[in-house]
């Protein structure tokens, strides 16, 4: 969901900025998936950065061109030029939107002309460049333009396969011959990818994996036949408006049916595994891929209320399927990251397996048939993440923070979880830490910030962690200065016991005797964690102006339930009570500020974004003496047309505890209402589709409850498309504002 709290979307804006200037011109101005994702996925993988296999050099575009760079040299080589990526009677070089090489690094696939498909460009056109005799030939040439997806050569490099039109087709690399290896495939029947549930929450987008020896895809089938259709007016872009449907299942809704096939690519035969479901209710495969042989498939299956948890092995000829591990949990199982690298370990005898079953999110090294398990990450923290295996050097790199849940910290442990494990993050830069470790675990690339410390990347070597390129980082946080910043990290305690963090921006020019306006920014849910110390911390790019100059002072806080490394029971916690007890956790909160002496307690304002716009509508409407302005944007109005995959993961059944889905919807408690609100929706969100607003306006309206409303046409969640949208909602928020909670001392 693109419940990802926008503080920390502004914060890896804010790091995107001082980095990439230029691309950030071409970037949306405020939240949307794509966004999130792009900022995720820069982070982890800057500009490209390919490593060797050997983790002594890496590849990365620079000017159009593919650059081998050697370390700690750091010496340049130009592996691919514009010349090479000119396609005959062309006069134009391919752009290179993303790349790779085969296994033999004799052959690179160039991913370029590209097209967004829900949240990322997923789709475009491939070309494969032989670096032997520089010969450049495009991929699927007969395919429409711009139609093909997650394009891979096979490990002996000898054929490209990928999916076009909801179908898996195979290349032959030096005949030319297309082999299509499914048939049959539609807007219903989705073959090597999957529907807009699967990719929405389970992050799944690519879905088909090459066998080790090159002889056989697996791949899945999703049937979405029976899913219900949503259907989107778009009434902007012709005279008469059409619909745009999307299969989208909501909570209470069941899933679309998947199957795990492994076709042969000699014969475009496929056999199908047999995984157990319930065939009323259906259940999940968000993880599966090759089992570190040619007869074996691994993969994650998760009941529909996925609190329950197998790891099965499925034999590619008899398509059995064993478990070979189990967790349940009594609220939810988070799906894995992978089961691909950072998994298999000595030899394929182990594997590596996340669980927050002692209370603390662990890594775990388990036999292949799960009869036995090593803790390996010791202690009571929470594993914020895998960085890299060294298998050879016996180490596991991983984030975590183990004294402050708002920052982060690499850290290694002995694979064999002998030793307590060691923060490789250096002692005196107190903040965020991000790094890319190279394979081996030798080098990184390693970014860090706080809030007053400008983002700085550098080159270091690992476990000593010495700068390989001028100390960057160490003169980064030398030339900051903490005083200059007027962003402040605190605690509140509730009445009832219940600590959180935050942040605060006070007022330019502080009067602490004057009373001034607040204003909490929000998210609240499983998805989004704000008060990170981060720079761009106190950031809010929605408001014209400076907040901290025209007097206002502004606050995030987390509360139970938001994924700050805490402990299971801090984040699970809200199982089946959003829209409850994170509300409550805010407005205990909040209770607290307005008894500083400088809060001005009938100024007081609250916003957020998706998530944060139900957060905001419940502060509103259920604690209307504490909150008397609100902005919401593209909120869940009722929690029972959100997607099944992320409701009910958080909330469970409609079908078994529909009352939860009802107590915690804005809704419910629209009757409320006291002070002014600003409600803000594009018409065109495939993610929290626009009968939210209109249900909830109807709910007002019934109860004569007056407000403003503002929709975007056929804008989607992120509100970005379309010209001038950026200034008019930054406009209309800073106005609104303004206006019902007016900034200065008093």
């Amino acid at each position: 969901m693109i419940h990802y709290g926008i503080s920390e979307f502004l914060t890896e804006l804010s790091i995107l900025r001082v980095l990439k200037r230029k691309l950030m011109r071409k970037l949306p101005f405020i939240v949307g998936c794509l966004l999130l994702i792009f900022c995720i996925s820069t982070e982890t993988n800057s500009q490209g950065l390919r490593w060797t296999k050997d983790g002594n050099a890496y590849f990365t575009t620079e000017g159009g061109e593919v650059v081998r760079n050697e370390l700690p040299s750091f010496t340049k080589t130009t592996v691919i030029s514009k010349a090479l990526l000119k396609p005959k009677n062309d006069t134009a070089s391919l752009q290179i939107r993303d790349f790779s090489f085969s296994a033999d690094d004799k052959k690179v696939l160039i991913y370029t002309n590209t097209k967004k498909v829900w949240r990322q460009d997923s789709r475009g056109d491939y070309w494969v460049l032989d670096l032997n005799d520089k010969s450049l030939k495009k991929i699927g040439k007969a395919r429409p333009v711009s139609s093909l997806m997650f394009a891979k050569f096979s490990p002996d490099g000898k054929k490209v396969a990928y999916v076009s039109e909801y179908n898996i087709y195979m290349e032959d690399l030096a005949t030319g011959k297309v082999t299509p290896l499914t048939t049959g495939g539609t807007r219903k029947i989705i073959n090597g990818t999957f529907d807009w549930a699967y990719e929405e929450e389970f992050g799944c987008l690519d879905g088909f994996r090459w066998s080790p020896d090159s002889k056989k895809i697996a791949y899945w089938q999703i049937n979405a036949t029976n899913v219900k259709t949503y259907l989107m007016l778009n009434t902007t872009d012709s005279i008469y408006p059409f619909a745009v449907p999307v299969e989208y299942p909501s909570a209470g809704e069941a899933p679309s049916p998947y199957k795990i096939g492994v076709v042969d690519i000699a014969t475009a035969k496929t056999n199908w595994m047999s995984i157990p479901t319930d065939p009323v209710l259906q259940s999940y495969v968000p993880r599966m891929e090759w089992a570190g042989n040619n007869s074996q498939l691994i993969m994650q299956h998760l009941n529909r209320k996925q609190n329950d948890c197998n790891i099965l092995l499925s034999d590619v000829v008899t398509g059995k399927s064993v478990s070979i591990y189990h967790e349940t949990d009594a609220a939810w199982v988070d799906e894995a990251s992978s089961l691909e690298d950072k998994f298999w370990i000595n030899n394929g005898k182990e594997f590596l397996w996340t669980s927050e079953k002692d209370g603390w999110r662990h890594v775990y090294r388990i036999s292949r048939d799960g009869k036995n398990e090593t803790l390996v990450t010791k202690g009571n923290f929470d594993m914020m993440g895998v960085t890299a295996l060294d298998e050879a050097g016996g180490y596991l790199y991983f984030y975590a923070t183990p004294d402050n849940a708002t920052q982060r910290y690499l850290y290694r442990t002995k694979l064999d979880g002998s030793a307590a494990p060691e923060r490789l993050s250096p002692l005196n830069q107190n903040g965020t830490h991000t790094y890319n470790v190279s394979p081996t675990g030798k080098y990184a690339q390693h970014s860090f910030s706080n809030y007053y410390t400008t983002p700085a990347r550098e080159w270091v070597s690992l476990p000593d962690h010495s700068a390989l390129d001028g100390h960057k980082v160490y003169n980064a946080v030398e030339k900051a200065d903490s005083t200059k910043s007027n962003v402040k990290f605190f605690k509140v305690k509730t009445e009832e016991g219940v600590e959180m963090d935050g942040w605060m921006v006070k007022p330019t020019n502080f009067d602490p005797n004057k009373k001034y306006p607040v204003v909490f920014f929000v998210y609240t849910e499983p998805a989004g964690q704000n008060a990170k110390d981060q720079f761009g911390a106190g950031s809010n790019r929605m408001y014209k102006g400076s907040m901290a100059n025209d007097g206002y002072i502004y606050i995030t806080i987390d509360n139970r339930g938001t994924p700050a490394p805490k402990g299971r029971e801090w984040r699970k916690s809200i199982y089946r009570k959003i829209g409850q007890l994170n509300i409550r956790d805010q407005a205990m909160a909040a209770k607290e500020v307005l008894k500083w002496s400088f809060v001005d307690t009938s100024r007081v304002a609250v916003w957020g974004w998706s998530g944060g716009g139900s957060a905001t509508l419940g502060l509103l409407f259920q604690y209307p003496d504490i909150y008397k302005t609100g902005i919401s944007v593209a909120a869940v109005g009722n929690q029972l047309t959100y997607d099944n995959i992320y409701q009910e993961r958080y909330m469970g059944l409609p079908q078994e505890n529909r009352e939860d889905f009802v107590k915690g919807s804005p809704i419910t408690y629209a009757k409320n209402l006291k002070g002014h609100l600003l409600y803000i929706h594009g018409t065109g969100d495939d993610n929290v589709h626009y009968n939210n607003a209109e249900q909830l306006i109807n709910e007002l309206i019934a109860n004569g409850k007056q407000f403003q409303m503002m929709s975007y046409p056929n804008r989607t969640h992120g509100i970005s498309e379309g010209k001038g949208t950026n200034a008019h909602l930054q406009q209309l928020y800073t106005d609104y504002l303004r206006m019902y909670c007016p900034p200065g001392g008093r």
